[in-house]
C-alpha cells in the first residue's frame, strides 16, 4: 500500500521567486512565514506542538513523517502555531499502539497547511546556503498570484511572538511529594520542562511573560525557570527590564533557549540572528566544565554573542561543537545558569537532563545558606 495519498496540488514559493510544487495534505489555504528546516529523525509531534516555531514554515529533512502516528500525550503545548508543514512523504497508515490518529488529521484539526511530495533535500540546501528565507505555502494557484504573493512574502515579519503564545493567567501544578516551589516564566514553554520539575519535587507556578518582578517575588519562589519561546529575543524589552530587577533578588534561576537569550540581554550581552539556526535533535554541544560533548535537541534562530557577555557577570559554559556559538552561560553576579539547547528533550544517549538536577542543587544550596 502507498505510504501517502497524492491529493490536490500545493505550492511553496521562496522570497527569491523559486517555486516548489507538491501535493496538499492538512488544511487548505495560504500561509506566510519563515521557511526553516528541522533535522530530527523522530519527534515530529513535538516539533508541531512546540511554541518556538511560531511564524515558521517547518521543513522536515527526514524523508518519511508520520509512521508512528500522533497522540496527545506527547504534545509540548495545547495548540500548534507553525505556519506550515513541508515533508517528503507522510504515512497515512501509522503503526503504533499509542497512536490516536495521523499527521494529516492533526494538521486539519489545527488548521495548518501541509505539503508533501516535495524535494526537501533541495529546499534544505537552498536555505542552508542562502539562510532562512520568507516564503508562502498555499493550495491556491500560485502562478496566478505570484506577484501579489511575492510582495506579501517580502513584507512578512514575525512580531509579538511571545505575546502570541504565552499563558493568559497564572496556573499552579502540584508535585506528588513537594520539596520546592518554582515559578516558570512562560515565553512559550514546552510541557516537558514542567514535567521535569514536577518529578523532581517542585510545585510549579506558570506565569505569563507579562508578569512583573514584584509579582514573581510575591509568590515566594525557591527558584525561577525561564522557558523557551519564539521570535527575536531583543523584541521583548519589557521582559528584559523585569529580569534586570529579578537579578537583584538573587533567586536561583535556570534559563532554557529564549530564556537563556533574555537573561543574557538583561546582563548586558548581545544576540544575533543565525544564518539558518539550529533545529533538530542532533546538535553537538560541549559542556566546558565537564569536558564532555552531548547530543542535544535544539530549536532557535538567534544566539548570544560569546564576546558580548560582560566578564564580571558571566562566562560561557557550553559551546556548539559545529560552529562555536554560545550554548550556555554561568553567571557570577547571582545564582543562575542558562543553556541554549533543550535539556528536557532527551536529545541523545547521554542526555543533558542532569541540568535540572543542578538547578535543584542550586535551590537547595541557596536555602541552606540563608
Amino acid at each position: 500500500m502507498s505510504l501517502f495519498n497524492m491529493g490536490d496540488k500545493a505550492y511553496i514559493m521562496l522570497a527569491d521567486g523559486r517555486i516548489f510544487e507538491g501535493c496538499s495534505f492538512g488544511a487548505k489555504g495560504t500561509s506566510f512565514g519563515e521557511i526553516v528546516f528541522a533535522t530530527s529523525m523522530t519527534g515530529y509531534e513535538e516539533t508541531l506542538s512546540d511554541p518556538s516555531y511560531y511564524g515558521q514554515i517547518v521543513t522536515q529533512t527526514f524523508p518519511l513523517i508520520g509512521n508512528y502516528g500522533v497522540n496527545d500525550e506527547d504534545y509540548e503545548s495545547a495548540d500548534s502555531v507553525v505556519s506550515g508543514y513541508i515533508v517528503r512523504e507522510w504515512c497515512n497508515a501509522p503503526s503504533n499502539f499509542r497512536s490516536q490518529g495521523n499527521v494529516d488529521e492533526f494538521l486539519k484539526k489545527h488548521n495548518i497547511i501541509g505539503i508533501h511530495s516535495v524535494d526537501t533535500r533541495c529546499l534544505t540546501r537552498i536555505i542552508r546556503e542562502h539562510g532562512v528565507m520568507n516564503g508562502v505555502i498555499t493550495t491556491e494557484n500560485i502562478y496566478e498570484k505570484k506577484d501579489e504573493f511575492l510582495k506579501q512574502i517580502n513584507d512578512f515579519k514575525i512580531v509579538n511572538a511571545v505575546k502570541s503564545v504565552t499563558a493568559k493567567e497564572i496556573k499552579d501544578y502540584k508535585a506528588e511529594n513537594p520539596l520546592y516551589n518554582v515559578v516558570l516564566y512562560d515565553f512559550g514553554y514546552k510541557y516537558n520542562i514542567r514535567r521535569e520539575l514536577l518529578k523532581r519535587g517542585c510545585n510549579v507556578t506558570v506565569v505569563p511573560a507579562s508578569a512583573t518582578a514584584e509579582q514573581v517575588k510575591a509568590l515566594n519562589p525557591d527558584g525561577i525557570m525561564l522557558s523557551n519561546g519564539p521570535g527575536d529575543p531583543s523584541e521583548n524589552t519589557e521582559v528584559i527590564n523585569e529580569l534586570k530587577k529579578l537579578i537583584e533578588y538573587k533567586i536561583p534561576t535556570f534559563g532554557i533557549c529564549l530564556g537563556h537569550q533574555l537573561m543574557a540581554l538583561a546582563n548586558g550581552a548581545k544576540t544575533e540572528k543565525l544564518k539558518y539556526g539550529h533545529r533538530g535533535a542532533n546538535q553537538p554541544v560541549i559542556d566546558i566544565s565537564h569536558d564532555m560533548t552531548f547530543v542535544t535537541s535544539q530549536n532557535h534562530g538567534y544566539a548570544v554573542i560569546n564576546e558580548s557577555i560582560p566578564s564580571d557577570k558571566g562566562e560561557v559554559s557550553h559551546k556548539n561543537a559545529n560552529d562555536g556559538t554560545c550554548e550556555g552561560v554561568r553567571y557570577k553576579n547571582f545564582p543562575c545558569f542558562t543553556v541554549q539547547f533543550h535539556p528536557e528533550a532527551c536529545g541523545g544517549p547521554k542526555d543533558t537532563a542532569y541540568l535540572f538536577d543542578e538547578f535543584i542543587d542550586l535551590i537547595k544550596k541557596n536555602k541552606e545558606d540563608k
